[in-house]
């Protein structure tokens, strides 16, 4: 026997609880933007995070609520999505603070905000690797916004690449998000071969 949970019962708050400690765990886009071409840097943490497509290259976050990022991205067509990892976690946290608009958020935690290759909006300079994103499209879900974002430029560490020349994870240590207040460490690994096609 298994407990029922009916969203129209339980609430959108109550519910989002629930769905966040049950699909887990979350990877962690840490999104970097800037007010304007040449504005103040925003960095803020989206545990809805994945693969959209790949050719061509798309990656999505999504944003509860209208958020400082989405504005950016809107007003930019451009952003940064940084790999959150388990050294930065503490960090990563502290960037989901309801800092001011117009509050460098880099400054404010202690992050370098450093130059990215393609793209206005720079990138953690202490994150490993990083995907450099031009706005595709926004969907409206509900209260939430997909953010949808054509991939231009790739960046990683050479100390956490592989000899495929990916990233290697155990090297790249990501963190994710799990329920409540917790956060989930870089796991072991198992390698299964897929099955023949």
């Amino acid at each position: 026997m298994r407990t029922v949970f009916d969203p129209a019962e339980l609430g959108a708050g109550r519910f989002y609880r629930l769905l966040t400690a049950t699909v887990v765990p979350r990877p962690i886009a840490w999104v970097s933007t800037t007010i304007s071409a040449d504005g103040v840097p925003n960095v803020a943490p989206y545990s809805f995070f994945t693969v959209a497509g790949t050719a061509p290259p798309v990656v999505q976050f999504t944003s509860v609520g209208r958020k400082d990022s989405l504005r950016n991205i809107e007003e930019t067509g451009e952003f940064v999505i940084n790999i959150a990892t388990v050294p930065l976690m503490e960090q990563v946290n502290a960037t989901s603070a309801g800092f001011a608009h117009d509050i460098d958020e880099f400054e404010q935690v202690g992050l370098r905000a450093e130059r990215s290759e393609r793209v206005h909006p720079p990138r953690v300079a202490e994150s490993p690797a990083s995907i450099e994103c031009t706005l595709h499209r926004v969907i409206e879900v509900g209260d939430c916004f997909v953010v949808m974002g054509d991939v231009v430029a790739v960046t990683v560490r050479p100390d956490v690449l592989a000899d495929d020349g990916a990233p290697d994870f155990a090297a790249l240590a990501p963190a994710s998000r799990l329920g409540r207040t917790e956060w989930g460490l870089t796991p072991e690994v198992r390698t299964l071969p897929r099955p023949p096609q």
